[in-house]
């Protein structure tokens, strides 16, 4: 079934060609406790519990600031290692990464989906999804820098 036109396509994504294979950075996307060293809007600040590597189902916590302090429960709700992991928290809406081979290394592509958010008007209203790409661009180029310098030995 086609995409209805009249109907808001309520994403944004950003993509970048990362220089390194997909299991090096998916290793660190899965991993909660690296979340606040790749956050690009400033808000995770800790992952709360063990450090864990995730999987469909997974639940974790993480501490955030957003003008206050907060803790959220996430839960994993799309997963294909090394190639997709998604998760939601009680608003229903989503942070997806998505892995896919690319000339030089790996084009990942964060997604903000509130498509599945218990109220999309809300997250439009407050300015979400306008505010949240060139977040999302600082999360991959902090990855990047990550991912990009212990491929090279750096």
């Amino acid at each position: 079934m086609a995409p209805n036109p009249s109907v808001p396509r309520r994403q944004v994504s950003v993509s970048r060609v990362i220089h390194a294979p997909a299991a090096a950075i998916f290793a660190i996307i899965d991993n909660p406790a690296r979340h606040p060293d790749i956050d690009g809007s400033g808000t995770v600040r800790a992952a709360r519990g063990p450090e864990q590597h995730l999987q469909l189902g997974d639940t974790f916590g993480m501490d955030m600031r957003l003008w206050v302090p907060y803790r959220i429960a996430n839960t994993v709700v799309e997963y294909e290692r090394d190639r997709l992991l998604a998760w939601a928290h009680f608003g229903g809406h989503r942070w997806r990464y998505e892995l896919e081979p690319a000339d030089g290394g790996t084009r990942v592509t964060e997604t903000f989906d509130w498509s599945c958010s218990r109220f999309p008007p809300l997250i439009e209203l407050v300015g979400y999804p306008r505010r949240h790409p060139p977040h999302m661009e600082q999360t991959l180029q902090r990855l990047a820098d990550l991912v990009e310098g212990a491929e090279s030995g750096a």
